[in-house]
């Protein structure tokens, strides 16, 4: 069983002050990270298809 980390949840309405001048921002590290968590799912999918068809062969 692989294990994956969590899809990150985005910031609350209050995190953000809205004013643009903050860097980072609070969304910055949210994308960042569901950037992140993309890839490992995507990862997490070919090793799945790819033990799939070993079992296949």
């Amino acid at each position: 069983m692989t294990i994956t980390m969590e899809k990150p949840l985005p910031p609350a309405d209050d995190d953000c002050c809205g004013g643009g001048a903050c860097d980072p921002c609070v969304w910055d590290h949210y994308y960042a990270e569901l950037q992140k968590w993309r890839i490992e799912q995507a990862q997490v999918k070919e090793q799945a298809l790819k033990e799939e068809q070993s079992k296949n062969s």
